[in-house]
């Protein structure tokens, strides 16, 4: 079974992005990927834990953010208060499926509309 971390949160501080979210982290390594979850207008980026995926999706809410940490290439941490996780690649695969979801019907009126609006 996939587990699932929403991320309720993001500030940047420090010279980094920090993603807060209320499940623990500790123990989650990151595997550098993402997938897109239009129905819910998130992207998801994969962390795996004893051999089963855990996503971490990011809502609209966050994404001003995630491109302000793009412009800057700033490092993205993921955090639940205690634990800190560094999320490597998420850039390369953001920048990536944020291209390919501009004017591509495929991911939904809607997800086309916010990509192209913040990214």
């Amino acid at each position: 079974m996939k587990k699932k971390l929403i991320v309720i949160g993001s500030n940047i501080e420090d010279g980094r992005l920090v993603l807060k979210t209320r499940e623990p982290v500790a123990g989650l390594a990151p595997k550098g990927q993402m997938l897109v979850d239009s129905d819910n207008l998130s992207f998801v980026y994969l962390m795996e834990k004893d051999d089963e995926y855990t996503y971490v999706l990011m809502p609209v809410a966050v994404w001003e953010d995630l491109k302000k940490g793009l412009d800057k290439s700033l490092p993205v941490y993921l955090e639940d208060g205690g634990s800190t996780v560094e999320l490597y690649g998420i850039y390369e695969e953001l920048s990536y499926l944020a291209e390919n979801i501009k004017g591509n019907g495929n991911y939904g009126e809607a997800m086309v509309s916010k990509v192209e609006s913040i990214f």
